[in-house]
């Protein structure tokens, strides 16, 4: 809990505004961003006072040259301080030898010196956004040096935190680091897009759970797993949409690797949004919605190399448990007694909340919540406006009210829509996003507000590969900062609109003037800068700084 108290000076109401995945670009042949019409944005920029963040590397808590996440920004942003990350926590562990004596992971160990078996799984690539291969490659030797008899790995893969097709060299890594493991075997190749759905698409994670459980899927050779790659390559099945493939020889080989009641299981995901549909799954809780049979609870011991969710309780016992934060941005206002609102789509509504909130899944006093449900399309690109005018046309009413001191909103079509590839679909997201900007900030004038608009990492800002190929993954660009101010005449010089339009009410916007400045900085001084901006004492726990430079002088 914060120890902060109330304050008895007048305080500003703030809006945060996430644009996920809008880096600044540097080379506009290759930016959706750059390509895209954005009169708000690039009005904003004219006029109002503007930074860069860094939302990667030690900035972030990550290593250096690791591009960020949502996850990684986001609880930075709530913060206020770097907040070091499991990819750099697990990196050290293994690094120090720490792992190889961590109490979940030897206890997974010994039962599995029991049955017999052990089942290893999560998403496979160098990505570093969920998970990374040199931390499968630690578990897997451990496993080795343990003398497990069979141990079973259920690889994942990428294809979009990674190149859509470098799958099969990943897979060639894995084959080639086991090969003198005889006892280390791929049992089963399935695409993230089934494996780690997020947003209950539970006919996703159906279709994983009966690969990994009841062989549902193609039956290839070890020796035919490079070929039978490049054929779904070559058909357009990139590594994101791969469709089971289960590896053994005859029938026998795949009953013998599929998980069994009792196996012991470890998951190497250190991020958990996307592996909790699948855990709950082998947990058979009560919302899993499986249109064939409910699955039955899994009877072995399971580890997770992190916290996925806080109501598996006992059933999963946790390698790396998450650091506690204290006096994050939403526990400081909720202890001013102020009214706060985190407002996103499905795809980004854990990352305004559970993330923001330093990994805390109960509310603040005082913070409500607003969930509009992402569009249910296979990919984003067929749908890049996502539910983004929806968010607004609920949401500016109740900014107009100024009844929250504090909102914090995420737009999510940068980041979603160009995870895709889709290079004129990611210019829609933006153009889409644009458009909705300019209502918030409509809406932000008349409750007073002041905005502050940052994105979370990059990744629309690259869409083109140096080979012209689609680049799906984050970047390492810096981030917009951007502060927009209320003034007694509005925030803009807007006409009116018609009753109910998604648009703003004029394209010719004129911010008000500002006398603040705004430094560069990184993620962890955006909660300082929103409190400096409310008027309001940043706790000590909070070691970012307010990116609030000196006032301008006054031409008068």
């Amino acid at each position: 809990m914060t120890d902060a108290t109330p304050t008895s000076v007048t305080h500003h109401k703030a809006f945060l505004i996430i644009l996920d995945g809008w880096g600044i670009t540097k080379d506009p042949a290759v930016s959706a961003i750059s390509q895209a019409q954005s009169p708000v944005m690039n009005r904003l920029l004219r006029t109002c006072p503007h930074a860069k963040g860094s939302a990667s590397g030690p900035d972030v808590g990550l290593p250096d040259g690791q591009f960020g996440n949502s996850e990684v920004g986001h609880l930075n942003i709530g913060a206020g301080r770097i907040v070091w990350q499991e990819l750099s926590r697990i990196d050290q562990s293994i690094a120090d030898g720490d792992f190889k004596r961590n109490p979940a992971i030897q206890n997974a160990l010994s039962a599995a010196q029991t049955t017999g078996r052990l089942h290893v799984f999560g998403l496979l690539g160098d990505g570093g956004v969920h998970a990374h291969i040199h931390h499968l490659q630690a578990m897997l030797a451990l496993a080795n040096e343990h003398g497990i008899p069979h141990v079973y790995v259920h690889a994942f893969t990428d294809g979009r935190d990674t190149s859509p097709s470098s799958g099969a060299g990943f897979i060639g890594d894995l084959q080639s680091f086991i090969s003198d493991k005889p006892n280390v075997k791929i049992a089963t190749i399935i695409g993230r897009y089934y494996a780690m759905d997020r947003d209950k698409r539970w006919e996703r994670t159906e279709r994983a759970y009966r690969a990994l459980m009841d062989g549902d899927g193609e039956v290839v050779t070890n020796d035919a797993l490079q070929s039978t790659l490049q054929k779904r390559y070559a058909e357009g099945e990139t590594d994101e949409f791969l469709s089971p493939i289960l590896i053994g020889d005859h029938e026998a080989n795949i009953t013998q690797s599929r998980i069994q009641s009792g196996d012991p299981l470890v998951c190497i995901n250190f991020r958990g949004d996307r592996a909790r549909q699948l855990l709950k799954s082998f947990l058979a809780f009560d919302d899993v919605d499986f249109a064939g049979a409910q699955p039955l609870k899994h009877e072995g011991p399971i580890a997770t190399f992190t916290a996925y969710d806080e109501t598996f309780g006992s059933f999963v016992e946790v390698a790396y448990p998450p650091q506690q934060l204290t006096n994050t941005l939403g526990q400081v206002i909720a202890a001013q007694g102020l009214q706060q609102l985190r407002v996103a789509e499905t795809e980004k509504y854990a990352h305004v909340t559970y993330f923001l909130n330093g990994g805390v899944e109960e509310p603040n006093r005082g913070e409500e919540r607003l969930l509009i449900p992402s569009p249910k399309v296979a990919t984003y690109d067929l749908q890049p406006e996502m539910s983004a005018i929806e968010l607004t046309d609920t949401l500016v009413p109740k900014i107009e009210s100024g009844a929250f001191d504090l909102v914090v909103l995420n737009y999510a079509n940068p980041d979603m829509v160009g995870h895709t590839g889709n290079f004129d679909a990611a210019v829609k997201a933006i153009e889409t996003v644009d458009t909705q900007l300019g209502r918030c900030l409509e809406a932000a004038s008349v409750g007073g507000y002041r905005t502050l608009i940052i994105a979370d990492h990059g990744n629309a800002d690259v869409m083109i590969k140096p080979d012209g190929s689609p680049h799906t993954a984050h970047t390492t660009a810096k981030v917009p900062i951007i502060l927009v101010e209320p003034s007694a005449d509005g925030l803009y010089t807007s006409e009116t609109s018609a009753e109910g339009s998604n648009q703003p009410k004029s394209n010719t916007f004129e911010a008000s003037a500002s006398e603040w400045t705004l430094r560069d900085g990184k993620l962890a001084d955006i909660a300082p800068t929103l409190l400096d901006l409310m008027a309001l004492d940043q706790p000590p726990e909070m070691t970012g700084h307010s990116l609030i430079g000196p006032r301008l002088e006054s031409d008068e």
